[in-house]
């Protein structure tokens, strides 16, 4: 079983193959995606890496979190389910 991971405090020149190489040093990567602003095309600063498994996952956790990379030091952690979004313009 996979598991996926937040990946925070990116550097906004980080790209889906970056994240990819960088967290392959952990383990099997399974899929690795930086969150890209639609309107503007720029990262958003975050994304999300999916590992092989649940040690190679504690492994990138424990080898990336608080790592200075690129100037910034990156936050990772399990990712967390996504919420429904909730239509808050009713009238």
């Amino acid at each position: 079983m996979s598991t996926k991971l937040y990946v925070g405090n990116l550097d906004y020149g980080m790209n889906d193959e970056a994240l990819n190489t960088l967290f392959a040093q952990a383990g099997t990567v399974t899929s690795a995606m930086v969150i890209m602003d639609r309107y503007s095309g720029r990262s958003k600063g975050f994304g999300f890496v999916e590992m092989g498994t649940e040690d190679e996952a504690q492994k990138a956790i424990e080898m990336f979190n608080g790592k200075e990379q690129n100037g910034r030091a990156l936050v990772v952690n399990e990712a967390r389910p996504k919420k429904p979004r909730t239509n808050d313009f009713q009238r």
